[in-house]
């Protein structure tokens, strides 16, 4: 029915030192053009910035919101999965936004995600990170990561149709598939959403991704943050190849094939014949090529730092996800228990 009240919205904030995008990106949500009921939970990590207290501004400054309101939860660990397990429980509205800290929400995001929930019966909708740096290094990260050369054919980086999809970004969950699945996992400090939608259509639910969805993302600001940023994710998504049989495929295995081939590229080239360096150089000039479409339009300042950008996610990835202690995958396995349950 066209004038029915459209079902209220709980959106979860996980953040720890966010004060450079906080207030901004919870300004997006309450501005969303979207009809129904709001709340915004934020899950207050440890942060040692100014974070917390303008999580109290916002508490303070919609405590009158007539249609849209802030509270916050603690998570003393610091951990993004207890921090969202810790805003579910204390959401209450049938549809579940997860926001990042630094995500910024199209005007319509709400309303259109609640649209497709509707219209495909998905238990997850999901769409594009849209990359957007503010000064020239994360212009060239954003380069990279919204380039195919960068992340391969992830939908929810580069687009695509819409359709059934094995993740999506973030997400817009019905309450009853997060509740039937005990939310997040906790042990899983990176990957936790890949692994959460693994779990979702493994019980027969559908994940699906759409371009009409779109968060604005701020990437890491340096090479040391986005280096840990990609060795994490790639540690981390080899425990869910671990703990979940058959959920790794050719293109997570490029990162960890391409480490291994140019570290023996440069050994034999060093201990045995010059022709063993091909391999690192075939890979910067592959880089170095990729990087020229990817960076179409940026300032040439932003353009000779993609190749970096590239190099740092590729290897940081691959080399996280071949040091990947087993161990990690063994608590995973000793943790596998509801942490949010239905009331």
């Amino acid at each position: 029915m066209p004038d029915q009240q459209p079902p209220a919205v709980s959106v979860i904030m996980p953040v720890l030192n966010e004060e450079r995008y906080l207030r901004t990106s919870v300004r997006h949500i309450l501005e969303q053009d979207y009809a129904g009921e709001l709340e915004v939970v934020i899950a207050l990590g440890p942060s040692t910035d100014r974070t917390d207290e303008i999580a109290a501004d916002l508490v303070r400054e919609t405590a009158n919101h007539p249609r849209a309101r802030v509270h916050t939860v603690p998570n003393p660990t610091g951990r993004t999965p207890a921090a969202l397990n810790a805003a579910i429980k204390a959401s209450r509205h049938p549809i579940v936004v997860r926001v990042d800290g630094h995500g910024m929400l199209s005007p319509n995001y709400i309303a259109t995600a609640v649209r497709l929930l509707d219209e495909t019966g998905a238990q997850n909708v999901g769409g594009i990170m849209h990359a957007e740096g503010e000064n020239d290094w994360e212009r060239a990260v954003a380069a990279a990561m919204t380039s195919k050369i960068g992340v391969g054919n992830a939908a929810f980086h580069t687009g695509g149709a819409a359709g059934e999809a094995e993740t999506v970004y973030l997400g817009v969950f019905r309450r009853e598939a997060l509740e039937q699945q005990g939310g997040y996992n906790e042990e899983f400090i990176r990957a936790q959403d890949w692994e959460l939608n693994f779990r979702i259509r493994e019980a027969g639910g559908l994940i699906w991704f759409s371009p009409e969805l779109k968060v604005s993302y701020r990437p890491r600001p340096s090479v040391k943050a986005l280096a840990k940023q990609y060795k994490d994710y790639g540690r981390w998504r080899h425990v869910v190849a671990r703990f979940h049989q058959g959920s790794i495929n050719m293109r997570y295995l490029a990162p960890p094939t391409a480490v291994v081939a140019i570290a023996a590229g440069v050994v034999v080239g060093a201990a045995v014949t010059p022709w063993g360096l091909l391999v690192p150089a075939g890979y910067l000039a592959a880089i170095t090529a990729g990087s020229l479409p990817a960076g179409k339009g940026l300032s040439p300042a932003a353009r000779v730092r993609i190749p970096v950008a590239l190099a740092t996610m590729h290897m940081s990835w691959g080399f996280g996800f071949l040091t990947s202690p087993r161990s990690l995958a063994k608590r995973v396995i000793a943790s596998r228990r509801p942490a949010v349950r239905a009331d």
